[in-house]
């Protein structure tokens, strides 16, 4: 009851047709304290970036997805949608396609580490961003 202004939890959201894959992103990303929605499809998470794009600080996608679209053409909507959202497109491929300004590229594999400091950190601009 103490609490002036309730702490909202940031939001990501993950985008990868491998289940194993996106259950390990999402149980790392949860444990930082941030909730997750989770797509296998970039078709599917258009639907959510249409609904949600405001609230979302990171959106994770994989080149490769279920569906007619790659992760590069949803990093360019997310950022349509969001231009303040924070994008990271990984493969386990040399990427080919333009990403759009400030979307980072990770190689796979990649440390689930920097999965978690990159999440707080964009959590942490988020928030010092609303402040200023």
């Amino acid at each position: 009851m103490g609490h002036s202004k309730p702490n909202r939890r940031a939001t990501a959201l993950i985008v990868e047709d491998d289940p194993m894959q996106r259950d390990m992103i999402c149980l790392l990303l949860e444990e930082s304290d941030v909730d997750v929605i989770e797509c296998e499809s970039a078709e599917a998470a258009e639907l959510v970036l249409e609904r949600a794009a405001g609230s979302l600080v990171l959106m994770m996608t994989d080149v490769q997805l279920a569906g007619n679209m790659d992760g590069v053409e949803l990093a360019h909507i997310a950022r349509k949608y969001n231009p303040d959202i924070g994008v990271i497109v990984t493969s386990g491929k040399p990427l080919h396609q333009e990403l759009p300004d400030g979307v980072q590229f990770w190689a796979k594999p990649w440390a689930p580490l920097d999965v978690i400091r990159e999440a707080e950190r964009m959590v942490h601009e988020r928030r010092h961003h609303r402040e200023g």
